[in-house]
């Protein structure tokens, strides 16, 4: 094949960082219009060498040609003049901002009367200049009706007018998507896009990325899902430590085979054992609560029990109320009725998160950076805070002690990190997250409240990161798991729920709960599907 029929040529790429080498000698070659898959574990070089495609870091070895030309790709604005674009995982997008105004920043051209910049935009993306493409003069009116047009067209509901800060996570994803979407680019690099999608999104999402491939768009597709790389791409280069270890057909390959190549051996089988479930550590009763965001969602006669031994799921799509019921459950909104809220005999509904940490419930947000850790501070000093068993009289911190249990999660979790005093920003997303759970986890709590725990992470730490809650789940704690990740609740939950505006479906045990069921319960459709059920029962009979 000659450099004339690639889209996408690397060569050599190395890219090295202080005490590591993030890329040696990368090569990869993508096609017109072909749906090319980058796989790797966390920290195995794929971010670092999609900045360098994307011109977000300068590459110390190797060549970049696109379109048979090379190519010294200086920064994001001259990768978006070349017809690249790309969403990140971290995402780039200001929090004081609408929808719409976030877009029409990252246009090239703009009509007068551009707004002043007055808060800095989320993620390392970001700092880089990675918001938005090229396009013609228009307004801000006509952006938001592109908005609205491409978010009706991909499934991708998300409302123009509302201030990034009140979306959640998932939210957040599709505006990025939407943004890149409407540069019209000849590569589409994208990073973990259906985190937070329902199986229907996928597949919808999934036509849209072959049509724009049928198109003549190449697409660069990085994700952890080896079924959607299996289904969806049509190529695929493996990267471990910086290296490239294969490059195949991934329809020709099983989840195994994809595994070894990425991890050097198959994740190890999760062990289910026999529900044992004790007295209700959890009882959320009848809970109706106003959203405090104007663009939020009010929760509904919400009814929730979590039990001593036992994992429960929440299935839902972002933004029908998690943010809310989280707020709610781990004491950042205290508004909660009297006795609506209840922690083992206590009422907790106006406990504060401290209060409510002593009574051993423990938070894992969806958010790493920002509320799961603070980014320019280091391992160790993030654990004070969810824990103060270092904190000695008169408030003085033990600092080799929190230095030594941050060496014990880094070594006990498989955290790839340059030791307990590296800054929470350093890790990629996946280490992060392991640092994270484990620093919950090793807090001994009776009731443990994750969301997305495995959201960008591989298949190897998400294997370790559901052992460890299955774990903590025979040794008696309760644990509530919100998530999007359909394929994780079935794995580990023992019950199930599904929210959708605002409102709780009734519990499904695991071994009744399909993809289908569940995922017809995320539009809120469950009441309609019990009744089907029981009216198709009621015939058989």
């Amino acid at each position: 094949m000659t450099p004339e029929n690639l889209r996408l040529e690397l060569t050599g790429i190395t890219k090295r960082y202080p005490g590591v080498v993030a890329n040696d000698g990368v090569s990869l070659r993508v096609r017109p219009g072909e749906i090319h898959a980058v796989l790797g574990e966390n920290g195995a070089g794929k971010s670092t060498l999609m900045k360098v495609i994307y011109g977000a870091a300068k590459p110390d070895e190797g060549t970049v040609r696109f379109n048979g030309q090379t190519v010294h790709v200086r920064n994001p604005q001259e990768a978006r003049a070349l017809g690249i674009s790309m969403v990140f995982q971290h995402f780039s997008l200001f929090d004081s901002f609408t929808v719409a105004e976030n877009v029409w920043l990252g246009l090239e051209s703009r009509s007068p009367g551009r707004p002043k910049i007055g808060s800095a935009p989320r993620g390392e993306a970001a700092r880089s200049g990675a918001s938005g493409g090229a396009g013609a003069s228009v307004s801000l009116a006509q952006v938001r009706e592109q908005v609205r047009a491409k978010a009706g067209e991909y499934g991708l509901d998300v409302d123009p007018e509302r201030p990034v800060h009140t979306l959640s996570v998932g939210e957040m994803q599709r505006v990025e998507i939407i943004r890149a979407l409407l540069t019209n680019p000849q590569l589409l690099i994208l990073d973990e896009p259906t985190s937070v999608l329902t199986p229907q999104a996928v597949e919808k999402l999934f036509v849209v990325l072959r049509q724009l491939a049928a198109e003549g768009c190449s697409i660069l597709y990085i994700s952890h899902k080896l079924h959607e790389i299996r289904e969806l791409c049509t190529a695929c280069t493996v990267l471990r430590g910086g290296k490239v270890t294969g490059v195949c057909d991934p329809r020709e390959e099983s989840n195994a085979s994809l595994s070894r190549l990425m991890i050097g051996a198959e994740p190890p089988e999760l062990t289910h054992r026999p529900l044992h479930a004790g007295e209700p550590v959890l009882q959320v009763r009848a809970l109706t609560l106003a959203s405090d965001d104007p663009f939020g969602t009010a929760l509904h006669e919400v009814g929730l029990t979590v039990r001593a031994g036992e994992v429960v799921g929440i299935a839902g799509v972002s933004g029908n109320g998690q943010g809310e019921l989280l707020r709610a459950l781990s004491g950042e909104d205290v508004r909660a009725p009297a006795g609506s809220v209840r922690l083992g005999d206590r009422d907790a509904s106006a406990l504060g998160p401290a209060k409510r940490r002593a009574l051993g419930l423990h938070f894992v947000p969806e958010e790493r950076l920002g509320r799961g850790a603070v980014p320019t501070l280091s391992l160790a000093q993030n654990l004070l805070l969810s824990r103060r068993d270092a904190v000695g009289r008169g408030g003085w911190v033990r600092v080799g002690a929190l230095r030594r249990q941050a060496a014990d999660i880094i070594a006990r979790y498989q955290v790839k990190a340059n030791g307990p005093d590296a800054a929470a920003k350093s890790l990629s997303g996946g280490n992060l997250q392991k640092f994270i759970v484990g620093r919950e986890i090793e807090a001994k709590p009776k009731l443990l409240i994750l969301s997305q725990p495995t959201w960008g992470v591989d298949v190897g730490a998400s294997a370790q990161i559901r052992g460890e809650i299955l774990a903590l789940r025979d040794a008696g704690c309760a644990v509530l798991v919100v998530s999007e990740e359909l394929e994780e609740l079935f794995e580990i939950s023992d019950r199930l729920h599904v929210i959708a505006k605002g409102r709780l479906s009734p519990s499904l045990d695991r071994a009744d709960a399909t993809v289908e069921r569940i995922g017809e319960w995320m539009s809120g459709l469950w009441e309609a599907t019990q009744n089907n059920e029981k009216e198709t029962a009621h015939a058989a009979a």
